[in-house]
């Protein structure tokens, strides 16, 4: 594994539910059916008035079919306009879930100024605001985008979850499985809470090899990512992660090793390590 680690962004799910968990869903539902019924006293020769039979079959017949075809009108386009908003065709629309992406790029080691700029960014971001995680987002990926010669591999992935629960969780899992490759986390700044260490260091006389770097992203929505097959689609994988409006963002985690210069990461630790790397 490789030694050095660093680490940067933060969580804000707690305040995000407002935007997702709290939201109050709107289903059409039929209401109380309406019944109508009136007397009805038809004639006789006889005289004396007229004979009665009961729920009529006239008017009120009429209005009662008007009104259960008026209530079928309404509950199958309220329910035809809620497919329309959803992407997968279930109730809950777009807007009701919470995306997980996840994007992994593979550098050549002498883009050495790639880990002084994340190393740069993670000591000035304010890690606990939702404006800071997206300036960490966006100066991530204009730092890639920046240095597109460096780039070598690439892989994404885009989860969508139903709830900001789910959400959370993915989240989550995503980053442990990131942060269990690392010796140690030499770097971090996660909701403001820093952390700095020059413990690990492996001089072993070899240069740096490689540099992966791992940006993970839980948004508002529904948001997506092409797959990592060149350098065309990495670039339009960067641009659609910083195009995220601040307003979505829930959490954002920037994970890439070796953080410390000094430090190697080989071309065996690349594949066993990060094997879902594909050449660009």
């Amino acid at each position: 594994m490789a030694a050095s680690g660093g680490r940067m962004g933060g969580r804000s799910f707690s305040s995000s539910s407002g935007l997702s968990g709290s939201r109050s869903y709107s289903t059409r539902t039929r209401g109380p059916e309406m019944s109508f019924t009136a007397p009805y006293y038809a004639p006789t020769p006889f005289g004396g008035g007229g004979f009665f039979f009961g729920p009529a079959v006239g008017v009120g017949s009429s209005f009662f079919f008007v009104m259960m075809g008026f209530a079928a009108f309404i509950l199958v386009s309220g329910f035809l306009s809620d497919r329309s908003d959803g992407e997968d065709g279930s109730v809950l629309t777009a807007t009701e879930k919470t995306s997980v992406l996840k994007l992994q790029v593979g550098l050549l080691g002498m883009g050495r100024t790639l880990q002084r700029d994340l190393n740069r960014i993670a000591e000035a971001a304010d890690t606990s605001t939702p404006e800071g995680l997206s300036f960490v987002l966006q100066e991530t990926t204009l730092a890639l985008l920046r240095n597109p010669d460096y780039c070598i591999s690439g892989y994404s992935s885009a989860d969508v979850k139903r709830s900001v629960e789910e959400g959370e969780k993915r989240f989550n899992q995503l980053s442990i499985e990131e942060r269990g490759k690392f010796d140690e986390e030499t770097l971090v700044n996660v909701n403001n809470i820093r952390k700095q260490s020059t413990s690990s260091q492996r001089s072993n006389g070899f240069r740096n090899e490689y540099i992966v770097i791992t940006i993970i992203v839980a948004a508002g929505g529904v948001h997506k990512l092409p797959p990592i097959n060149s350098s065309a689609q990495l670039k339009e994988a960067l641009q659609k992660l910083a195009s995220i409006p601040s307003s979505r963002i829930m959490a954002v985690e920037v994970l890439w090793t070796p953080q410390n210069e000094n430090d190697t990461l080989s071309e065996r630790e690349l594949l066993e390590d990060y094997s879902l790397l594909r050449p660009l």
